[in-house]
């Protein structure tokens, strides 16, 4: 939490410039780039060498422009001045893409388990050849990608489902390279939808990850890593403070936590200098031990409360 001031009966920390998705623009750029390229190179080998395991990988890498393209999108309405009736701006657009990769990852992942188990009944003959060719292409871009996105997934939800993508799709390279090494080696065509299926069964799990992180945010649970049972007995704990509720705390999008509390005072301690000073030790309490980028605090006297119940809690 950065430094704040004071107004009225609150006190604000800062919430910084633009969202944590932001720093990481031109990355995602190259990113798409490179994943556009590659998909374009998958589709030609899937057709040349009748692959289903780079039709699978070339269909991801397809959700995965589609992703990164949204998260670009995300940013530039992120990154949209606040005001009016939208006091956060557009922040939330990034967790609205997050939510959007989701979907397109199950999709691709069922459809992928759809097309193997098809194979399975049709058989196909696969080129090899070809097909290890392709794999290790698309196997050296994703690489690149990874290296490109692996700082900014540890700060956003949105950067983190274009990397989660990204790294099903270095892995779903392997299993295609594995899978063409077996045909050229053995003849077993049916190496090439067994790695279809593990592509399929490598994108559910993740996805759902993210989904439940992604529903965490739009359904205002308390922002991750903040122990709200923590925070309330660290307020508890500063010398006046009696009592403390309407305490809250969600992430408006990653890197944008926020907390809100109504904390209950001795009469005596509301005077200019205790009540400055009482702000100033409820900041530094929160800045010490948890990270919330705004806070807002509402102090009143014992009793207080009374006037408003039933109208929040």
């Amino acid at each position: 939490m950065g430094a704040g001031h004071n107004h009225g009966g609150h006190g604000h920390g800062a919430t910084g410039g633009g969202t944590a998705t932001a720093a990481y623009r031109g990355r995602l750029r190259i990113a798409l780039t490179i994943t556009v390229t590659v998909m374009v190179v998958e589709i030609v080998g899937a057709l040349v060498a009748d692959s289903l395991a780079l039709v699978a990988d070339a269909a991801h890498m397809a959700t995965d422009a589609l992703g990164l393209g949204m998260a670009l999108l995300a940013i530039h309405f992120a990154g949209r001045p606040a005001g009016g009736n939208r006091t956060f701006g557009y922040a939330r657009a990034e967790i609205l893409a997050a939510l959007a990769n989701c979907l397109l990852l199950f999709g691709v992942g069922g459809y992928v388990l759809y097309e193997a188990v098809q194979r399975f009944v049709t058989p196909a003959e696969t080129e090899g050849g070809l097909t290890l060719a392709f794999g290790a292409v698309a196997l050296l871009a994703n690489v690149i990608s990874l290296a490109l996105l692996t700082r900014g997934q540890q700060d956003s939800l949105n950067v983190r489902g274009a990397f989660l993508e990204v790294l099903a799709d270095a892995l779903g390279s392997v299993a295609v390279i594995v899978a063409a090494l077996l045909v050229l080696t053995t003849g077993w065509q049916a190496a090439d939808p067994i790695a279809s299926l593990v592509i399929g069964l490598m994108i559910v799990p993740r996805a759902w990850k993210l989904l439940r992180e992604t529903l965490d945010v739009l359904l205002e649970a308390a922002p991750k890593g903040v122990d709200m049972a923590e925070v309330r007995a660290h307020i508890l704990a500063l010398p006046g403070v009696e009592d403390v509720h309407d305490l809250h705390a969600w992430t408006i999008t990653s890197g944008m936590p926020v907390l809100s509390a109504h904390v209950v005072v001795a009469a005596d301690s509301l005077d200019t200098a205790e009540y400055e000073r009482m702000l100033h030790e409820l900041r530094e309490c929160l800045d010490d031990h948890f990270d919330v980028a705004h806070c807002t605090f509402q102090l009143e006297p014992s009793g207080h409360a009374v006037h408003e119940a039933g109208l929040c809690h």
